[in-house]
C-alpha cells in the first residue's frame, strides 16, 4: 500500500516530464525519515541546492542513496524548483533470538553477527542475513558436524521492525572411521600413522576429539608427513592427490593420502656462499650436515638458522641464509650450498617496554644485556628476555625487533611483558594437611611497589608455629648487581603437631646477606646471623631429646621407710642431685627412676645463644621464576655456627633440578635433594632440633610429612593410682614402689607412640613428567605432572633403642609415584597431589591424598 500510494503521488504531482527537462534546484524536500537522520541523507546526496540538474543527475542521486544501504525504496520528483525525495527505509532490527544452538556458545554466534553488522538497533539487510547464515553453517563444518543447518525467519513487527529468529540445527559430529596413505612402501601404515593428529575413533576420542575432521588438521598432517620424508632422504618425495569423502549420511569421514616416496639422497658436498662478514671457519664449525650423510631437511633449516644467529650475535639482525639443495638424480646425489645475506649491521636505537603498568621501566632496564646504542645482538637481546623471564614477576615476555623507518642500520627492541601477581598484601587463610588451619595478616611482595625489592611483614598463625617477622632484600644494592638483604623474626614452634617429638621452640634473632653475581647464570650469597633459642619439652618428649622418667616437682618420696627431697637424693642419708640412687629395696638391680641414658637437653641445655655463617652458591638456566618447564638449576649451601658459642655444628644441603622437553606437550623434570650434618667441637652431637626430615610436599609425596626416616625412643612416663599404705609404706611386699606424700603409686610406663625424630642425611630424588591439564587454556599459572618420588632420612649415630634408623642404605629408600598438580591463584598456590607408596619402610606413615591452600610446602 504505500509503494502504491508513493506511485500516485508521483504521477499526480511530479510530471513525468521532470527527467526531461533541466531545473535549478530551489530547494530540496525529504519524506519518509523515520530513524535515519536528514544530514545522513544530504551527506550522500550529490545535489546541492543552487544546482541545475537533469535526468543523469538525479539518477546518479538515486544510485547514491541505494548504497548506503538505509533503504528499500527511493522516489525523486519534482514540486516546481523543489527537489522532492521520497524513501521507504529498510526495517529495524529490534530482537534477535538464536535456538538450537550447544556446540558453540549464544555469545559467539552474536559475536559473528554484530561483526557483520547485524545487531540490536542496526538496518536490517536480507543480503547480510543470507550470507551470514551460510558463515554459521560454514563455523559447524570446521568442527566436522556436516549435517548442521542454519535457517533465519525474520518477524515483520509495527513501526517498521523486525525481529529475528535463527534457528540452528547442530546435527552430529562426523568422525574419521579410516585413514589410508596409498603408494608407501618404505615406512608401514602404523609409523606414518603416528605423523597424523587426525585419529580414527578410539576410546579417547570423548576427550582429546583427534577423530574430528578438520581441514586445518590434514594440512599440518600432510605437511608432517613430508617432513617424515624430506628429513630421512626421499628429496623427491610427493603428495599425489588427497580425497576426503562423507558418508550420505554425513557421519563418517574417510581419507585418503595418494603419495610417491622417490628414492634416498645422499650429500655430495657442502658449501658456503655469499659475503663472507664472519670467518669462514667458524661458520662451517656450525654445519650439521656432512658429505656422505643422507640428506635431511631439518638439518640443513637447522644449519641455516644456526648461521643466522651467528651473523645476529654479529650485528646482522636481517641476516638472511638459505639452504640450496641441488639434485644429482644419475647418482641419486645433493650438494647443498648455504647462501648468506648478512644485510648491513644494525645498531639498537631505543628498547622500550609494553605492558609494565606497576613495574618501573628502571627494574626490567638494568636486566637488560643489549645496550642502546650498541650493534645489535641476537643473542644479547634473548639473554635480557631471559633474565626478565627469571624474575618471577611477569607470566610472559616477548621481545620483538622492529627496524627503524628511513634506515637501514637502526632497529628498536621492544619488550612486552604480562604481569602477574608477585606477592601478597593483606589478610590471608589457609588450610594445609600438617599444619591445619593457618591464619595470617602479612604484605609479601616480591616487587615492592614496582621497585623489584623484596619485602615482607608477616603475623601469622597455625596450629604448628606463631611468626612475627619482617625481611627486604634490594637485589641491585650495588649498581652491578649486588644484593643485600636482612630480616629479623621471633618465631613460636609446636613440633609436635607437625609429626615431629612433643617439644616447644621459642626462637628470636636477625641476619645480613649479601649477594654477589659472578656470571650470568652463577651467584655467590653470604651471610651472618645470630638466633637465640630456648626448648621446652612436654611429658612426651622423647628420650633422645630428655632422660625419662623424670621427678615430679614438690613431691617427697617414700622407698622402704626413707622420705626423699625429689630435688636432692642420692641414698637414705640424702643429699646430692643424683636420682640413681633410688632403686627397689629388695632388688638392687631395679631401677625406678632413671632407666635410661641422658638425653641430648641433659648434656647440652636447653637454651642457647647461636652466631651462624652461611655461604652458598647457586647456578640457573631456567626460563621462568615460577612454574618453570626447561632449563637446570641447582645450589650448594653451608650453614655453620660460630666456634665459641653454646652451639656448634654445621649442615651442607646440595638441591638440584633438571628440566628436558619430550615432545612439544610433554616435559621431563628431575629433581634431588641431598644433606649431610653434624656438630663439633664442645657439642655432644648434631641438635636434634637441626635435624633433616622427609615426607609430604616438596619431598616424597604419598607419605606423611616428615614422617620418613629413624624414630625416637619412647618416653618413659609415671602412673599414678591411690593405695593402701601403712606409714606410709607400700603394703606390696614384693617390691618398694615409689609413693608420694599424697599416699599415691608411682609406678614408670613405657609410651607407645614413637615419634619421628629426623637424622643428619638427607637423600631425595623425583623424576615428573610435566603435561598440559586438558580443558585449560592458559598453562601458565598451572603445572600437572606424573612423578616418581624417592626418598629418606638416616642418621650415623642411631640410638639402640631407636626404629627405622639406619646408616646410608639406598635399599631403604622409600618410593611413590602419583599425580600432582600446583595452580597459582589470587589467594596462593593451591597444590594437591595424589600418590601411592611403592616401596616403603616398615614404620612408614602413608597418606594418599595430600593438599595445602594459601601456603606452599
Amino acid at each position: 500500500m504505500m509503494r502504491l500510494r508513493l506511485l500516485i503521488l508521483s504521477l499526480i504531482v511530479f510530471p513525468v516530464c521532470v527527467y526531461a527537462q533541466d531545473f535549478r534546484v530551489n530547494d530540496i524536500r525529504l519524506e519518509g525519515l523515520q530513524r535515519v537522520s536528514a544530514g545522513t541523507v544530504f551527506a550522500a546526496l550529490p545535489v546541492q541546492i543552487g544546482e541545475t540538474v537533469d535526468d543523469v543527475a538525479l539518477r546518479e542521486a538515486t544510485r547514491s542513496l541505494f548504497r548506503t544501504g538505509y533503504f528499500a525504496d527511493i522516489q525523486i520528483g519534482r514540486d516546481g524548483n523543489v527537489l522532492v525525495i521520497s524513501v521507504l527505509e529498510r526495517p529495524a532490527i529490534s530482537e534477535i533470538v538464536i535456538e538450537g544452538n550447544k556446540a558453540i556458545k549464544t555469545e559467539d554466534l552474536m559475536k559473528g553477527l554484530v561483526e557483520n553488522g547485524l545487531a540490536e538497533g542496526q538496518i536490517f539487510k536480507q543480503a547480510t542475513l543470507e550470507g551470514l547464515t551460510q558463515e554459521l553453517e560454514r563455523q559447524y563444518v570446521a568442527q566436522g558436524r556436516y549435517s548442521a543447518s542454519v535457517e533465519a525467519d525474520v518477524v515483520t513487527l509495527p513501526r517498521n521492525q523486525v525481529k529475528l529468529e535463527i534457528n540452528v540445527d547442530e546435527g552430529s559430529v562426523a568422525s574419521i572411521k579410516h585413514i589410508n596413505v596409498v603408494g608407501n612402501k618404505v615406512f608401514d601404515d602404523a609409523e606414518l600413522g603416528e605423523l597424523f593428529e587426525l585419529k580414527t575413533t578410539g576410546w579417547l576420542s570423548w576427550l582429546n576429539s583427534n577423530d574430528r575432521y578438520s581441514r586445518e588438521k590434514l594440512t599440518g598432517d600432510l605437511e608432517r608427513l613430508e617432513s617424515h620424508y624430506l628429513d630421512r632422504g626421499y628429496l623427491k618425495f610427493s603428495i599425489d592427490s588427497t580425497q576426503v569423502s562423507l558418508t550420505p549420511d554425513k557421519e563418517a569421514v574417510y581419507i585418503t593420502v595418494n603419495i610417491t616416496e622417490g628414492e634416498i639422497f645422499k650429500v655430495s658436498e657442502v658449501d658456503l656462499a655469499g659475503e663472507p662478514v664472519v670467518p669462514e671457519e667458524q661458520i662451517k664449525r656450525l654445519f650439521l650436515m656432512k658429505e656422505g650423510q643422507t640428506f635431511s631437511q631439518v638439518l640443513m633449516t637447522t644449519t641455516s638458522d644456526y648461521i643466522t644467529r651467528r651473523l645476529g650475535n654479529e650485528g646482522y639482525t636481517f641476516a638472511e641464509v638459505r639452504g640450496i639443495p641441488e639434485l644429482n638424480e644419475e647418482d641419486n646425489t645433493v650438494k647443498v650450498t648455504f647462501f648468506m645475506d648478512p644485510g648491513k649491521r644494525a645498531y639498537v636505537r631505543r628498547i622500550e617496554f609494553r605492558g609494565n603498568t606497576k613495574t618501573a621501566d628502571e627494574v626490567l632496564r638494568r636486566e637488560m644485556r643489549q645496550m642502546e646504542g650498541g650493534s645489535a645482538s641476537t643473542a644479547r637481546i634473548e639473554a635480557s628476555k631471559v633474565r626478565l623471564e627469571r624474575l618471577g614477576f611477569f607470566k610472559e615476555v616477548v621481545a620483538d625487533t622492529k627496524e627503524v623507518p628511513g634506515t637501514s642500520d637502526q632497529v628498536d627492541v621492544e619488550y612486552t611483558v604480562e604481569e602477574q601477581p608477585s606477592g601478597s598484601i593483606g589478610a590471608s587463610l589457609g588450610f594445609a594437611q600438617g599444619s591445619g588451619l593457618v591464619l595470617g595478616a602479612n604484605i609479601q611482595q616480591n616487587n615492592w611497589f614496582g621497585t623489584g625489592k623484596r619485602v615482607g611483614f608477616n603475623v601469622s598463625t597455625s596450629t604448628y608455629q606463631t611468626v612475627y617477622s619482617f625481611n627486604y632484600t634490594d637485589p641491585y644494592f650495588t649498581p652491578d648487581g649486588v644484593s643485600r638483604g636482612f630480616n629479623v623474626f621471633f618465631r613460636e614452634r609446636d613440633f609436635e603437631e607437625v609429626n615431629v617429638s612433643s617439644y616447644t621452640t621459642d626462637s628470636f634473632g636477625g641476619s645480613v646477606n649479601f649477594g654477589y653475581p659472578i656470571s650470568e647464570i652463577e651467584r655467590l650469597n653470604f651471610g651472618i646471623g645470630y638466633t637465640n633459642i630456648s626448648i621446652e619439652t612436654g611429658s612426651r618428649a622423647v628420650q633422645e631429646i630428655i632422660g625419662s622418667p623424670r621427678p615430679i616437682d614438690n613431691i617427697d618420696w617414700v622407698v622402704d621407710g626413707a622420705t626423699f627431697d625429689t630435688e636432692c637424693v642420692t641414698d637414705a642419708d640424702g643429699g646430692g642431685c643424683d636420682l640413681s640412687g633410688i632403686r627397689s629395696a629388695f632388688d638392687p638391680n631395679e631401677s625406678y627412676i632413671v632407666d635410661s641414658p641422658d638425653g641430648w637437653i641433659d648434656a647440652n641445655g636447653d637454651d642457647f645463644d647461636i652466631m651462624t655463617v652461611n655461604a652458598s652458591w647457586r647456578q640457573s638456566t631456567l626460563n621462568r621464576g615460577r612454574l618453570a618447564t626447561r632449563g637446570a638449576s641447582q645450589s650448594l649451601s653451608l650453614e655453620l655456627s660460630l666456634p665459641g658459642g653454646d652451639l656448634e655444628y654445621y649442615k651442607l644441603t646440595y638441591t638440584g633440578q633438571y628440566f628436558r622437553p619430550l615432545t612439544n606437550a610433554l616435559t621431563l623434570r628431575l629433581r634431588t635433594k641431598l644433606g649431610y650434618a653434624d656438630s663439633y667441637g664442645d657439642t655432644t652431637e648434631l641438635p636434634f632440633f637441626e635435624h633433616f626430615y622427609a615426607g609430604g610436599f616438596g619431598s616424597v609425596r604419598g607419605f606423611k610429612r616428615n614422617t620418613l626416616g629413624p624414630r625416637a625412643t619412647p618416653a618413659e612416663n609415671y602412673s599414678i593410682q591411690d593405695v593402701v599404705t601403712d606409714n606410709g609404706i607400700s603394703q606390696f611386699d614384693d617390691f618398694a614402689y615409689l609413693i608420694g606424700s599424697d599416699g599415691k603409686l608411682r609406678t614408670s610406663v613405657i609410651d607407645d607412640d614413637d615419634d619421628p625424630f629426623g637424622g643428619n642425611i638427607l637423600i631425595e630424588g623425583s623424576a615428573e613428567i610435566l603435561f598440559p591439564m586438558p580443558f585449560i587454556k592458559d598453562q601458565r599459572s598451572l603445572q600437572s605432572a606424573f612423578f616418581i618420588d624417592a626418598g629418606n632420612v638416616f642418621d650415623t649415630q642411631c640410638g639402640e633403642k631407636q626404629l627405622n634408623c639406619f646408616d646410608v642404605d639406598l635399599n631403604k629408600l622409600s618410593v611413590s609415584a602419583g599425580i600432582g598438580v600446583t595452580w597459582i591463584t589470587g589467594f596462593g598456590p593451591l597444590t594437591f597431589s595424589i600418590a601411592k607408596p611403592l616401596k616403603e619402610n616398615e614404620d612408614d606413615d602413608t597418606e594418599f591424598f595430600q593438599f595445602s591452600l594459601g601456603t606452599a610446602f
